[in-house]
C-alpha cells in the first residue's frame, strides 16, 4: 500500500487547551468545593487524555524516531499537529494523532480504515524516546498494517476512553462528540451535573455518590474500573510482574486488607483530588494508624507492631517492581513482609 491517510471517523469536538478544559469542567463545582476544584485540574488524572494542540509530550519532542526490525517509526509535530508514521522502506502509512493517552509516557489510539488501533510504539518518559507499547512485545508484525498498530475491539476502545476522559460513554456506548479530555468531576461523581443544576434551580439537590461513605471493597471496585479490579485481573489471567500496576488487585491480596475495615482502602493513602505523593515518609502515619502500640491497644483485632522501625514503612513493605517492557517502576501495593529471594507473589 502506498502512503495515504485511511478513511477516518469524523468526530465533531471543539477542543480547548487541556488545562483550560479541565479547569472549565471544575468551575461549576467550585462554589461549594473550592479546594477540590482548584487542585484536581492540575493532577495527572485531569491530563489523562491530551487532544491535539494540548500535548506537552509531543510539543517538547517534535521529532521521535525508532527502528524496530525492518520498520521505522516517526512521530513528528509541527504547528500543533502530530503525525504518526511507519515505513518498511518501500511503503509508508501515516495518520494524524488525535488521541494521546497518558501524561508523562504516552500511547496513541489511532484511526485508520474506520477502525481504532493502539499504536505499536509508545513514548516512555524514563528513556525520553519510543519503544514497543506495553503488552505488545509478543507481536511480530508481518505487514505494514500490523506494524502500524494493534486493532482494538469495541470493548477496548470504550474502556480506553471511559478511563481517560469524561462523558465518553453513555448507555454503555462510546460517544466522542461532547467528550471532555481527562478525568473530571463528573467521571468519578456521576450525577454531579444534575446536582449542580438542582442547586441553580432552587430544587432539592440529588447527591452524587460519596466515596468517603463507601466500604473499602466498594472503593476498590470503584477505582478498579480503571486500575483493574481483583476479579478482572484474575479473569484476564494477568500473572507476574505485569500486574504490579493494578493497585486494587495487589492491595486486595495484602494480609492487612479487610473489605470491611475502613482504615485500609485506596483513599486511605490517596486523595484523588491531588497527585500521588511520592515520598515514603508521607505514608508512615497511615501505617502507624494500625501498626503502633497505641493503635494495637485500641483495636478489636490488633495489627502487629513492627519491631524494626516506625518510619519508612513503605520502603520495606511495598517494594519497587519494574514493569516488564514498561521502563517504569511501581510500588507494589501487595503489602507484606519481603524477604530476599522470594518470588513475585501473584
Amino acid at each position: 500500500m502506498r502512503s495515504k491517510p485511511g478513511a477516518r471517523t469524523i468526530i465533531r469536538v471543539a477542543f480547548l487547551p487541556l488545562l483550560a478544559a479541565a479547569a472549565l469542567a471544575a468551575q461549576p463545582c467550585e462554589s461549594c468545593h473550592p479546594q477540590q476544584a482548584r487542585s484536581q485540574p492540575t493532577t495527572d488524572m485531569a491530563w489523562a487524555l491530551a487532544p491535539p494542540g494540548s500535548n506537552r509530550v509531543l510539543k517538547e519532542n517534535p521529532q521521535l524516531i525508532l527502528r524496530k526490525g525492518i520498520y521505522q517509526y516517526a512521530i513528528e509535530t509541527r504547528d500543533g499537529q502530530s503525525l504518526y508514521s511507519v515505513t518498511d522502506g518501500k511503503d509508508r502509512l501515516s495518520v494524524p494523532i488525535r488521541w494521546s493517552f497518558g501524561v508523562h509516557s504516552q500511547t496513541w489510539v489511532l484511526e485508520y480504515g474506520g477502525r481504532f488501533y493502539e499504536s505499536l510504539v509508545s513514548y516512555f518518559a524514563p528513556i525520553h524516546g519510543l519503544d514497543t507499547t506495553i503488552g505488545d512485545n509478543s507481536i511480530h508484525p508481518q505487514t505494514l498494517l500490523e506494524a502500524f498498530g494493534r486493532e482494538l475491539s469495541d470493548f477496548e476502545v470504550k474502556s480506553c476512553f471511559e478511563c481517560h476522559a469524561t462523558n465518553a460513554v453513555a448507555n454503555n456506548r462510546l460517544q466522542l462528540d461532547g467528550i471532555v479530555a481527562g478525568v473530571q468531576c463528573e467521571r468519578c461523581h456521576p450525577g454531579a451535573e444534575s446536582h449542580r443544576q438542582s442547586f441553580a434551580q432552587g430544587k432539592t439537590p440529588s447527591i452524587p455518590q460519596k466515596l468517603g461513605q463507601a466500604t473499602p471493597e466498594e472503593i476498590s471496585n470503584f477505582c478498579g474500573q480503571c486500575h483493574r479490579t481483583w476479579e478482572r485481573v484474575v479473569r484476564d489471567r494477568l500473572r507476574g510482574e505485569i500486574n504490579v500496576r493494578f493497585q486494587p488487585y495487589r492491595l486486595s491480596n495484602s494480609r492487612c486488607y479487610d473489605g470491611g475495615d475502613r482504615r485500609m482502602s485506596c483513599t486511605t493513602c490517596h486523595d484523588p483530588h491531588h497527585d500521588v505523593v511520592r515520598g515514603a515518609a508521607a505514608y508512615d502515619a497511615k501505617c502507624q494508624a494500625c501498626h503502633s502500640a497505641g493503635a494495637a491497644r485500641g483495636a478489636s483485632s490488633a495489627a502487629k507492631v513492627c519491631r524494626v522501625a516506625t518510619s519508612g514503612c513503605t520502603t520495606c513493605h511495598m517494594p519497587k517492581v519494574e514493569l516488564p517492557g514498561g521502563h517504569m517502576v511501581f510500588s507494589d501495593h501487595q503489602i507484606r513482609i519481603v524477604r530476599a529471594g522470594d518470588p513475585y507473589p501473584n
